[in-house]
């Protein structure tokens, strides 16, 4: 389809769904932008065979992004002044290599809990989860293709497990974050959207540093973690995570238990502790000028986070690395290259004034694990259920090509 076409065929798609899930920050010019850009991407490139690999392809990106000639809140009533700067690198990379800016779409409040108007496609009365609502929900009522996140607890897997779509968040530091808003700096990970597998495949080398395919099969060894962790899933969750692992058994993959996270509520309280308190520093001057712009959760994080103490939040600093170390010594231990898990605590709540729980993916964000959610089925009432696969640090690409395998494993088992 030649590229202008493709762009008012969106636009159209646009115009008839977002009213109702609400993915888009409104923008009054878009038509007239995209057209633009549509036309400098065509005269510079004017040969198929030269065409860059994203050529045309429109990207979402979360509201934390700064994208030239497009004003950032961050999901917030503060002027787009206190935001701006410098392209996100991310960002100007996914252009340099074709893509074609959508739009930005629509963010919590500073990425915490306070919600915006999103709806959940597979059923505009549940949440999409959040933080990345609007970058989940327009991959997944098809506006687009590829949509940028951002992940400090669980704000890439959560809503692609609500949404019934894929989510990529790589390992802690491989996607940069200059140009994007921040809440944690020591926990804050970028991430990605795509409704299907090979997408997100064909997308990872263009937004993840320094990737190198992994051509060759790779043996799957997982574990699951302990019983206490999962606990934290309603019965839907564990029931279908329960299904995933027997079809993997039948497919001929050993999965073995493990001591990972026996005591999760003490894991959870460090983190909130650690983003808390960095959140409050890094809001302190905002606070000060538009304290009386912020929602009750953000009022509420920043009372939280500028009690802790410097020395604490120093100590605070040093645990994901820890986490990280144990992590990998239990898995060494067991032999294993990867960890399952259910991709969410439940499907999407009922309701837009909460975003749901992080619990399923808040120890993994907090040792910087690459982690992916894909769709697995539905509960009664018709809403996504999902499975997440977390890989060692680093370990992206093998993340990736074991997935395919596994997909492949389970379609051939049906």
């Amino acid at each position: 389809m030649p590229l202008k076409d493709y762009v008012c065929d969106t636009l159209k798609t646009l115009k008839t769904i977002d009213p109702e899930i609400h993915a888009f920050l409104p923008e009054p010019e878009r038509e007239q932008r995209l057209m633009r850009d549509a036309d400098r991407l065509m005269a510079q490139y004017p040969d198929p065979d030269s065409r860059p690999p994203l050529y045309g392809i429109l990207l979402g990106v979360k509201d934390l992004y700064n994208v030239d000639g497009l004003p950032t809140q961050a999901g917030s009533q503060l002027p787009p002044a206190a935001f701006s700067g410098n392209e996100a690198t991310i960002v100007s990379r996914l252009k340099q290599a074709g893509a074609i800016v959508l739009g930005k779409t629509i963010t919590t409040e500073f990425a915490y809990f306070s919600p915006g108007l999103t709806t959940n496609p597979a059923n505009p009365e549940h949440t999409p989860g959040g933080s990345s609502s609007g970058s989940a929900a327009s991959v997944a009522s098809h506006i687009c293709h590829l949509s940028l996140g951002t992940q400090t607890i669980a704000s890439v897997i959560r809503p692609a497990a609500y949404c019934g779509i894929y989510g990529f968040k790589p390992s802690l530091g491989r996607i940069p974050l200059d140009g994007v808003f921040p809440f944690s700096h020591t926990m804050d990970q970028a991430g990605f959207f795509t409704s299907r597998l090979e997408d997100l495949y064909f997308a990872s080398p263009h937004i993840v540093e320094n990737w190198v395919e992994h051509f060759e099969p790779v043996e799957i060894k997982p574990i699951v973690p302990a019983q206490a962790f999962l606990n934290q899933a309603d019965a839907d969750s564990r029931g279908a995570f329960q299904q995933f692992l027997e079809q993997l058994g039948n497919s001929g993959i050993s999965i073995q238990e493990s001591s990972l996270f026996a005591n999760p509520e003490a894991i959870n309280l460090i983190h909130k502790r650690l983003i808390a308190a960095e959140f409050a520093r890094h809001h302190q001057d905002l606070y000060a000028m538009y304290g009386e712009l912020y929602s009750p959760h953000s009022r509420d994080l920043y009372t939280e986070g500028i009690q802790i103490a410097d020395a604490e939040l120093e100590s605070l600093q040093h645990h994901p690395s820890r986490a990280r170390d144990e992590l990998q010594r239990i898995m060494r231990s067991a032999g294993a290259n990867l960890i399952l898990s259910p991709g969410a605590t439940s499907a999407a709540p009922r309701g837009l004034k909460s975003t749901g729980s992080p619990l399923m993916s808040l120890p993994f964000t907090h040792a910087g694990l690459p982690s992916l959610a894909i769709p697995w089925g539905v509960n009664a009432a018709g809403l996504p259920l999902s499975i997440q696969i977390m890989a060692d640090w680093g370990k992206d690409e093998f993340l990736l090509k074991a997935a395919s395998q596994i997909y492949k494993l389970l379609q051939e088992s049906l």
